[in-house]
């Protein structure tokens, strides 16, 4: 069986933010087994699991992306949206937009120190949407 629902989450200033408990807040019953599957359907967000419980570990990510990519390059042309747009792009396909997660016994089925973020990459983004897919 296939269940489908769209998840618009708060607004996030740019960061790496934890967002399981959001996102499980906002699913319906989860299977005994399965796989959930997220989608973020936007091109300057992303999505990820990584370390949930030292708050560095995003401060680093934020820190590590902005200086890999960086802002206002004299080689970028898609620059009518502002400075921070071409980066989030950039940023966004070096995250990814999709993730799954196992289901088993009715829970996600994540690492101990794992959780789910959300990737902001614009300074002044709206909510995002994202499209989970349960398969069960």
């Amino acid at each position: 069986m296939i269940t489908q629902k769209t998840i618009n989450l708060t607004p996030k200033a740019r960061g790496f933010h934890l967002v399981t408990g959001e996102i499980i807040q906002r699913l319906d019953s989860l299977p005994d087994q399965g796989i959930l599957h997220l989608f973020v359907q936007h091109t300057s967000a992303g999505i990820t699991i990584n370390e949930n419980a030292d708050p560095s570990v995003r401060a680093d990510f934020s820190s590590s992306f902005n200086h890999l990519v960086k802002e206002n390059e004299p080689f970028y042309t898609h620059t009518m949206e502002g400075p921070d747009d071409m980066p989030a792009h950039i940023k966004s396909a070096l995250v990814g937009v999709e993730t799954s997660i196992p289901i088993t016994n009715g829970k996600l089925n994540l690492g101990t120190w794992q959780g789910i973020y959300l990737c902001e990459f614009r300074n002044h983004a709206s909510s995002r949407k994202i499209v989970a897919t349960i398969y069960s």
